[in-house]
C-alpha cells in the first residue's frame, strides 16, 4: 500500500496503548505512538515519539510529525491517561494538574490538530478511552477527578460528533471498566474484579476490540461504548 491510513495513538508505550499499535498495524495502518518513554520501532511503518501529552506543544508536534512521516491523519485515539483515586477532599493541587493536564490538556491540543488535519482530508475518526466510572459511581473507588475530566470527554464527544457529522468526522469513546494493566498491581486484582458484575477484570484485548469496531462502523458517531462487564447497568 503506497499511501496507507495513518493511526495517531496517545499512551501508546504499553497496556492498551501497545495493543492498539499492534491491531491497527494489522489493519493495514501505519502507526504514530506516543508516550512520555517509548522506544523506537524496527517497524518502518510505526513512528514513535516521547512526550508528555499534557505539556502545551506536545499535541501538536505529534500531528506535525505524523504529516511529516505519512502526509495524512486519518485516526487519533486519546488513550494516554492518568487515574488517582481518593477522597474528595484529600486530593492535593498536584493531584488535579496532572489529572487535568494528562485527561483534558492531553485531548484538547492533539484533538484540535487532528480535526484540522482531517478537515482539509474530508474525515477522520477520533475515539477517546474514558472510564465506566463516569456513569457508574462507587462508594469504594472515590474518583471525582476522573469524572470531572472523562466525564468531560464523553460531554465533547457527543459535542464534536455533531459538529463534525456533516464533514465526514466521527467521534466516538470507549468506557473500561477495570482492565488488567499494569497499572493495576496484582494484589489488588481480586478486589478490583469483584467491582463488575461479570466478576472479573476486563482484558486489554476486550478494548482494543471495541476500539476497532468503531474504527470500522461508519455509521457510528457519538456513541459511549462501555466496555466495562456489565458496571453502567447495575451492580
Amino acid at each position: 500500500m503506497s499511501n496507507p491510513k495513518v493511526a495517531v495513538i496517545t499512551g501508546a508505550s504499553q497496556g492498551i496503548g501497545a495493543g492498539l499499535v499492534t491491531a491497527y498495524r494489522e489493519l493495514g495502518y501505519a502507526v504514530v505512538g506516543t508516550a512520555r518513554s517509548i522506544a523506537p520501532s524496527d517497524d518502518p511503518m510505526v513512528r514513535t515519539i516521547a512526550g508528555d501529552i499534557a505539556a502545551p506543544g506536545v499535541g501538536a508536534r505529534v500531528i506535525a510529525e505524523a504529516m511529516e512521516a505519512f502526509g495524512r491523519v486519518d485516526t487519533l485515539i486519546n488513550n494516554a491517561g492518568v487515574f488517582v483515586a481518593k477522597p474528595f477532599t484529600e486530593y492535593t493541587v498536584a493531584d488535579y494538574d496532572l489529572v487535568t493536564g494528562v485527561n483534558l490538556n492531553g485531548f484538547f491540543e492533539i484533538s484540535q490538530r487532528a480535526a484540522e488535519i482531517m478537515l482539509t482530508q474530508g474525515g477522520g475518526h477520533i475515539v477517546s478511552v474514558t472510564t465506566a466510572l463516569v456513569d457508574h459511581a462507587n462508594s469504594s473507588v472515590p474518583s471525582a477527578l476522573a469524572a470531572l475530566t472523562k466525564g468531560g470527554l464523553n460531554a465533547a464527544t457527543k459535542s464534536l460528533a455533531i459538529e463534525y457529522a456533516s464533514r465526514g468526522i466521527r467521534v466516538n469513546a470507549v468506557a473500561p471498566g477495570i482492565i488488567r494493566t499494569p497499572m493495576h498491581a496484582p494484589e489488588t486484582h481480586e478486589f478490583l474484579a469483584g467491582l463488575h458484575p461479570v466478576g472479573r477484570l476486563g482484558e486489554i484485548s476486550d478494548i482494543v476490540g471495541a476500539i476497532v469496531y468503531l474504527e470500522t462502523a461508519p455509521f457510528v458517531t457519538g456513541e459511549i461504548l462501555h466496555v466495562d462487564g456489565g458496571q453502567s447497568a447495575g451492580h
